[in-house]
């Protein structure tokens, strides 16, 4: 049973709260998609390695930035580190606010520049 402080749930409504924005299961695990088409944030809790987290696209150079100066809450996924990815833990003591400003990173990587614009608008009003 979930909880309204369940971290699925929270992150959730941050990644649904972007435009055109849809979920469904990948690799066993819920991911976040860009116009049905674009990974940008993974939820990650089956890779047997003691972590609840998230992976998610970031900016160039923001993966070392955040690893290197909270490597208790920031980590180089698997299969996708290579490109970038960060991962954040869910399991530690956990900012909300910095994880919708994460996600929002993540979406801006991978959306068209017409939902940014969307996007832009819509925090402007």
């Amino acid at each position: 049973m979930r909880t309204l402080d369940d971290p699925l749930d929270r992150l959730r409504r941050i990644c649904l709260a972007l435009p055109e924005t849809t979920e469904r299961m990948s690799h066993g695990e819920p991911t976040f998609f860009v116009r049905d088409k674009k990974t940008f944030v993974t939820y990650a809790d089956h890779h047997h390695d003691d972590r609840l987290a998230f992976w998610c696209a970031a900016p160039e150079g923001f993966q070392s930035m955040l690893v290197e100066a909270a490597p208790e809450r920031f980590f180089v996924p698997p299969y996708v580190g290579h490109r970038g990815w960060i991962g954040v833990r869910l399991d530690v003591q956990v900012d909300w606010d910095e994880i919708a400003t994460i996600v929002d990173a993540a979406y801006r990587v991978v959306a068209p520049t017409s939902l940014l614009a969307e996007l832009d608008e819509r925090r402007a009003k």
